[in-house]
């Protein structure tokens, strides 16, 4: 087997994040950010967008690359169930409010607060304060 490679994307919103509730195996149910695999020949940061499109109905401003996150089940005799390497990225709001697509059960701003009491994928809350580091650190020309 082989890892796939996903893509996904912090939205930032004042305070806030957007997270999705994923709708598929694996973790259905889960708190995570917008995202998925990506698809031969594209690149990574325009998988993430593409997804939150898809996802949430949703456009954003990039400001950059995360550190990504590796995510490795396995089955109780030791093999490897799912392997997903994901490269997540940090966002601005740009407008609009998500809505949970096919691939979301449900969608919501949360800050990071409320984040601590969710179910939510490997590696989340570190992606999210790089995120929010990202973000913070943006030049004053870069806000939207």
């Amino acid at each position: 087997m082989r890892p796939f490679v996903g893509a996904s994307i912090a939205v930032i919103r004042g305070d806030r994040v957007l997270l999705a509730a994923r709708a598929n195996a694996p973790m259905r149910g889960v708190w995570t950010l917008p995202g998925g695999l990506v698809e031969a020949g594209e690149a990574i940061a325009d998988a993430a967008l593409r997804e939150l499109k898809e996802e949430v109905g949703l456009d954003a401003k990039m400001i950059g690359v995360l550190p990504p996150t590796e995510i490795i089940q396995r089955e109780p005799d030791g093999r490897v169930r799912h392997h997903y390497v994901v490269h997540p990225h940090a966002a601005l709001w740009i407008g609009g409010e998500p809505e949970a697509g096919p691939e979301a059960l449900a969608v919501r701003w949360a800050t990071r607060d409320e984040i601590a009491d969710l179910e939510t994928t490997p590696g989340l809350a570190d992606t999210l304060a790089d995120a929010f580091a990202k973000v913070a650190a943006r030049r004053p020309g870069d806000r939207p």
